[in-house]
């Protein structure tokens, strides 16, 4: 255990042009712990993870690391020529470093420097971390010839051989940002062991339920509370997502009756005023000031009531962005492909049929085709055998967000995306390239769903996605009456879909696997929504 290993904030805060998204965060993670960081898309989760890596400075407040740390980001920016031996020599750069240093001090022998050396070395489990990222990259179905160039590998590949490099590396402290995108069942496995087994720190940013209750041992919302407070809890997703919804519903009865309260009183003390200034007199005689004396003491008194409710009055609960499905109307036969073969990229033996309200999982390991089908079956890629007959829209959503014009503003694209629950007033008069990861993905499902489609293709729907939207996503793929495909590799969504119809495809040649989108372009990266 490398009991020194932790990280430590104080006060942390970040703000952007249209305010904090970081604020005033202080927490302490130590080796051993396993921090999993939830919220809604916006909240600052790719934000603070930035700051912990020392990628962003804050505006206020401190960080403190103790140990070697490492990044691995939702998006994978690369250098032209750059190949995936680059990659694998810069993560075992300080192991072979090391090594070479021991050497180094073994002739002529050096005992202080030798000594140092072979700490360090130990430390860092030098002598295994070749055998460390050949492990890493054939488990995550990521192990290319080293003079491969990144720009020839697909999204996905190229990030599964950076998260091997990670694994790899064997730093104090991970920092994963959706680290589950692009990872089949078996890589996923692999994934949750590696991180339930790490003796430093690990924080994750994850919508995937299933590897939160599986590997961390606290969890971090970074969405409003009553106090105003972000709060650290133990016991999983499922325990928190129990206890989250029982904060809600006390802070609205709270607020309730705080306000019922507040009401009351303020007509209390209204009333009192007006006895006072208008017409009330005592009678004459014996006593004549007591009564006035005691109406104004009742009036001071219900006015502090009142001052003392307002110091400790809860805000109001914010709403939440609450996906509102719109009604896809379809009818009778909507799809029809006969076996399917693209070379070395599909081999599709049986036909499919979609009718209204039908339902269709894809499955099957990192290289087998879902992608390419799915392409194949909305008309974006011809294939070398088979056919696809289609009625009325088919529309579908790709693994990754692709805008021509980041330039562009959310709103003009799709005016509809407030109404969809799927981004705030205020984020659709944003551009594009100043929304999140997690938006972009909003704003292209919001754009996709505007056209009224009778057919709906879903390639890794949860990527980038809020657990909270992906739930309710869930749930509106059930009940839709138009015809659905998705292809995901995420366990709770799959669990949700088990009594769907499955197609599972076998890798035709999983060496050969290319980039569906460098061929077929982005889908939605210049549409309008329908108004």
């Amino acid at each position: 255990m490398r009991s020194h290993v932790h990280l430590t904030t104080h006060d942390l805060t970040k703000g952007y042009e249209t305010g904090p998204v970081v604020d005033g965060i202080s927490l302490k993670v130590s080796a051993g712990q396993r921090l999993g960081i939830i919220g809604e898309n916006g909240r600052g989760k790719t934000t603070l993870l930035r700051l912990l890596a020392g990628d962003l400075l804050p505006d206020q407040g401190t960080i403190t690391r103790h140990g070697s740390l490492s990044l691995v980001r939702q998006e994978m920016p690369f250098q032209d020529g750059e190949t995936v031996g680059d990659l694998l020599s810069e993560a075992l750069r300080e192991s072979r470093h090391t090594l070479s240093e021991l050497d180094s001090a073994a002739e002529p022998f050096d005992e202080q420097r030798y000594e140092k050396a072979l700490a360090h070395a130990e430390d860092i489990e030098a002598w295994d971390a070749e055998r460390r990222a050949d492990i890493a990259l054939k488990a995550l179905d990521a192990d290319h010839d080293r003079e491969r160039k990144l720009a020839e590998l697909s999204v996905g590949q190229r990030y599964r051989v950076r998260l091997a490099c990670l694994l790899a590396e064997r730093a104090d402290v991970l920092l994963l940002d959706e680290p589950t995108n692009h990872l089949d069942a078996s890589a996923l496995g692999f994934l949750t062991e590696r991180l339930q087994q790490h003796h430093g720190v690990v924080v994750i940013v994850s919508h995937d339920r299933t590897l939160l209750d599986d590997v961390c041992t606290l969890l971090l919302d970074l969405d409003p509370t009553p106090d105003g407070e972000v709060h650290l809890h133990g016991g999983g997703y499922r325990a928190f997502k129990e206890a989250k919804r029982a904060e809600r519903q006390r802070w609205e009865q709270r607020f309730a009756q705080e306000e019922a309260e507040h009401d009351e009183l303020t007509e209390k003390v209204e009333r009192a005023q007006s006895r006072l200034k208008d017409a009330w007199r005592p009678p004459k005689g014996a006593f004549k000031h007591k009564r006035s004396t005691r109406a104004a003491n009742k009036m001071r008194n219900v006015a502090r009531r009142l001052e003392e409710l307002d110091d400790h009055r809860v805000g109001a609960p914010p709403p939440p962005l609450r996906f509102q499905p719109p009604a896809l109307e379809a009818d009778g036969d909507l799809l029809h492909a006969t076996p399917l073969e693209v070379p070395e990229r599909l081999n599709l033996t049986e036909p499919i049929s979609l009718g209204a309200g039908e339902k269709l999982l894809i499955t099957g390991p990192n290289g087998a085709g879902k992608s390419t089908l799915l392409n194949v079956l909305a008309g974006r890629i011809t294939p070398a055998q088979g056919t696809v007959h289609h009625v009325g829209r088919v529309a579908l959503l790709a693994q990754e967000s692709s805008f021509e014009n980041e330039d562009a503003i959310a709103g003009r694209l799709c005016p509809r995306a407030h109404d969809l629950g799927l981004l705030s007033v205020n984020d659709l008069a944003r551009p594009v390239r100043s929304l999140s990861t997690g938006q972009r993905r909003r704003l292209e499902l919001a754009i996709l769903l505007s056209r009224g489609p009778h057919v709906l293709l879903l390639d890794e729907p949860t990527n980038h996605l809020s657990i909270a939207l992906v739930d309710e996503l869930t749930e509106a793929l059930h009940q839709t009456r138009a015809a659905v495909a998705v292809a995901t590799h995420d366990r709770q969504m799959r669990t949700d879909f088990r009594s769907w119809r499955t197609v599972t495809l076998d890798s035709p040649s999983r060496s050969h696997e290319s980039s569906v989108a460098s061929e077929v372009g982005p889908l939605l990266s210049t549409g309008r929504c329908a108004r």
